[in-house]
Protein backbone atom coordinates (compact mmCIF):
# COMPACT_ATOMS: atom_id res chain seq x y z
CA UNK A 1 0.00 0.00 0.00
CA UNK A 2 3.15 2.21 0.28
CA UNK A 3 3.62 2.43 -3.44
CA UNK A 4 -0.15 3.60 -3.67
CA UNK A 5 -0.05 6.36 -1.59
CA UNK A 6 3.44 7.34 -2.39
CA UNK A 7 2.32 7.47 -5.94
CA UNK A 8 -1.06 9.10 -5.79
CA UNK A 9 0.72 11.78 -3.26
CA UNK A 10 2.95 12.69 -6.40
CA UNK A 11 0.01 12.68 -8.62
CA UNK A 12 -2.33 14.88 -6.68
CA UNK A 13 0.54 17.31 -5.94
CA UNK A 14 1.10 17.97 -9.46
CA UNK A 15 -2.87 17.10 -10.68
CA UNK A 16 -2.95 18.66 -13.95
CA UNK A 17 0.17 18.04 -15.37
CA UNK A 18 -0.59 14.58 -13.72
CA UNK A 19 -3.63 14.04 -15.51
CA UNK A 20 -2.61 15.66 -18.98
CA UNK A 21 0.18 12.87 -19.45
CA UNK A 22 -2.30 10.28 -17.70
CA UNK A 23 -5.22 10.77 -20.72
CA UNK A 24 -2.13 10.52 -23.36
CA UNK A 25 -0.74 7.52 -22.04
CA UNK A 26 -4.00 5.81 -21.27
CA UNK A 27 -5.40 6.57 -24.75
CA UNK A 28 -2.30 5.30 -26.19
CA UNK A 29 -2.15 1.92 -24.17
CA UNK A 30 -5.65 0.99 -24.97
CA UNK A 31 -5.23 2.18 -28.27
CA UNK A 32 -2.51 -0.88 -28.55
CA UNK A 33 -5.11 -3.23 -26.78
CA UNK A 34 -7.70 -2.71 -28.76
CA UNK A 35 -5.42 -3.31 -31.68
CA UNK A 36 -3.81 -6.60 -30.28
CA UNK A 37 -7.38 -7.69 -29.52
CA UNK A 38 -8.61 -7.25 -33.40
CA UNK A 39 -5.20 -8.92 -34.50
CA UNK A 40 -6.92 -12.19 -33.37
CA UNK A 41 -10.02 -11.38 -35.17
CA UNK A 42 -13.52 -9.97 -35.25
CA UNK A 43 -15.26 -13.18 -33.18
CA UNK A 44 -17.44 -12.39 -30.66
CA UNK A 45 -14.81 -13.09 -27.55
CA UNK A 46 -12.91 -10.22 -29.42
CA UNK A 47 -15.76 -7.89 -29.63
CA UNK A 48 -16.63 -8.21 -25.85
CA UNK A 49 -13.12 -7.76 -25.05
CA UNK A 50 -12.60 -4.76 -27.10
CA UNK A 51 -15.92 -3.10 -25.85
CA UNK A 52 -13.99 -3.38 -22.27
CA UNK A 53 -10.77 -2.43 -23.63
CA UNK A 54 -13.10 1.22 -24.84
CA UNK A 55 -14.97 1.38 -22.36
CA UNK A 56 -12.15 1.55 -19.19
CA UNK A 57 -10.35 3.71 -21.31
CA UNK A 58 -13.73 5.92 -21.94
CA UNK A 59 -14.30 6.12 -18.11
CA UNK A 60 -10.85 6.86 -17.27
CA UNK A 61 -10.94 10.16 -19.94
CA UNK A 62 -14.33 11.02 -18.37
CA UNK A 63 -13.88 11.04 -15.14
CA UNK A 64 -10.06 12.92 -15.69
CA UNK A 65 -12.48 15.81 -18.28
CA UNK A 66 -15.72 15.75 -15.26
CA UNK A 67 -13.46 16.91 -12.88
CA UNK A 68 -13.54 14.29 -10.42
CA UNK A 69 -11.92 13.90 -7.20
CA UNK A 70 -8.57 12.58 -7.43
CA UNK A 71 -8.54 10.05 -5.92
CA UNK A 72 -11.56 8.45 -8.24
CA UNK A 73 -9.21 9.75 -11.05
CA UNK A 74 -6.10 7.99 -10.11
CA UNK A 75 -8.03 5.28 -9.49
CA UNK A 76 -9.60 5.34 -13.09
CA UNK A 77 -6.41 5.88 -14.73
CA UNK A 78 -4.73 2.99 -12.98
CA UNK A 79 -7.69 0.37 -13.44
CA UNK A 80 -7.21 1.17 -17.19
CA UNK A 81 -3.61 0.65 -17.39
CA UNK A 82 -3.63 -2.76 -15.97
CA UNK A 83 -6.65 -3.61 -17.84
CA UNK A 84 -5.12 -2.20 -21.05
CA UNK A 85 -2.01 -4.64 -20.23
CA UNK A 86 -4.04 -7.51 -19.61
CA UNK A 87 -5.39 -7.16 -22.59
CA UNK A 88 -2.49 -7.10 -24.31
CA UNK A 89 -0.53 -10.00 -23.04
CA UNK A 90 -3.88 -12.26 -23.25
CA UNK A 91 -4.04 -11.56 -27.43
CA UNK A 92 -0.56 -12.07 -27.81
Amino acid sequence: MTLYNHTFEKFDSNYFASAALSILVQSCLGGAAAMAVLTNGTSLIQMIQLVLVVFISMLANTSILAQMKHKVVFNAVLASMISSIFFIIINL
